[in-house]
């Protein structure tokens, strides 16, 4: 299969990144990562607040050390340094504004109208803008003015309360889950708002926030609220529905089995010499209400097998199941670079990095992939600030 390089779907568009942080920026990202022309507005001297996340930090040629944490949110992006609170950088913002299709703040509800920028005044600008605003707990409501952090939303949108290894050990997501999604959510707005201007010739504003991001992944666990009447809770790394659905210890490390059906459940008993209508584990039901017998009588199986063995008769049988690798091994993993989830990049004064890629790919009708390439940098503070007020002026 030969592979194409492309402009992308969304290279005719401009994109105006007003965010910082994670949630606005990932969405940034995101539109860069299919073409389009992404201009990075940030403060003068300081830039991006996460320029300063760390460590880790890498030390570049004759510039300050970079953060990975800025790296990993920011790269196709072109920055500028504004500061819009002066004359200057406002009449420049104004003139990125009429450039632009797609604007994205990420502040708290009503500094982008005090700094003389609301929404009717955007949309004088540009009728065709299409709008992203990004809060932590929505625009209005009785709580809308809090300010939103990850950590303090996965917490108050109840995804810690089923995250731990038990009821009493409420965890955070070792990712920042409510940033990313809030930026996914977000950028599909923005194509479902952009598919609509093609119809009406005019932009509007998209509206998300951590809080609806959350809520909106509760799938299933929050069905068991709403219609069941059922408060979830943590319980580790087990299913709360299907069973046997989770980590299991073996002799000389774990594995993760997921039985989604009877089937599985039959084969997974034939290969290890298991009666599968042992009384209470004969159906998924059953066995969700004895999980601790399923997987005391799973693991006391596996006692003396090795992973590596256990792995390959699982396989062998048809059953899901797989390891829990660390970073290292995700990375170095054939698997993963073959679906090009690692990228390298030429950064100014690091030189050639590998970072994290797009999760997306695209073919064409006759087979040939048209996933864009060539993905830019993350951008020094103000890299491009020149070039972009050069073409300001001109008009």
């Amino acid at each position: 299969m030969t592979q194409s390089v492309q402009n992308g779907a969304l290279s005719d568009l401009i994109v105006l990144d007003l965010t910082r942080a994670l949630a606005g920026p990932h969405a940034a990202m995101m539109l860069a990562d299919l073409g389009a022309r992404v201009i990075k507005v940030e403060a003068p001297g300081h830039g991006d607040e996460t320029r300063t996340w760390g460590p880790p930090f890498i030390d570049g040629s004759d510039h300050e050390a970079v953060s990975s944490y800025f790296l990993s949110c920011n790269r196709g992006k072109e920055s500028i340094a504004l500061d819009l609170k002066s004359d200057e950088g406002k009449a420049q913002l104004t003139e990125l504004i009429r450039r632009s299709d797609v604007l994205l703040e990420n502040f708290r509800p009503g500094v982008l109208d005090r700094l003389g920028f609301p929404s009717a005044t955007l949309f004088e600008l540009n009728p065709r803008l299409v709008m992203l605003s990004i809060t932590g707990f929505g625009h209005d409501g009785p709580e809308g003015n809090r300010p939103g952090y990850d950590q303090i939303a996965q917490g108050e949108a109840g995804l810690m309360s089923v995250t731990g290894s038990g009821p009493d050990d409420p965890q955070r997501v070792g990712v920042p889950i409510g940033d990313l999604t809030s930026g996914m959510y977000g950028a599909y707005g923005i194509l479902a708002a952009l598919l609509e201007r093609e119809r009406t010739g005019r932009g509007q504003v998209v509206r998300t926030s951590l809080l609806a991001s959350l809520v909106g992944l509760h799938a299933f666990q929050g069905t068991r609220w709403t219609v069941a009447h059922e408060v979830p809770r943590a319980q580790g790394n087990h299913h709360p529905s299907i069973s046997p659905y989770g980590l299991f210890h073996c002799r000389d490390g774990a594995v993760q089995i997921a039985c989604g059906n009877e089937t599985h459940w039959q084969r997974l008993c034939q290969e290890f010499g298991l009666d599968p209508a042992t009384p209470g584990l004969a159906t998924n039901p059953e066995r969700v209400t004895n999980r601790n017998e399923v997987i005391t009588l799973l693991e006391s199986t596996f006692a003396d097998i090795d992973q590596v063995d256990l792995l390959t008769r699982l396989d062998t049988i048809g059953i899901p199941a797989g390891r829990v690798r660390d970073f290292q091994e995700v990375y170095e993993w054939d698997q993963t670079r073959s679906q090009g989830l690692l990228i390298e990049v030429e950064h100014p004064t690091l030189g050639p990095v590998e970072l994290p890629g797009p999760p997306l790919r695209f073919f064409d009708v006759d087979g040939a992939e048209t996933t864009v390439t060539g993905q830019g940098s993350p951008p020094l503070l103000d890299e491009h600030g020149d070039q972009i007020r050069h073409w300001l002026a001109q008009g």
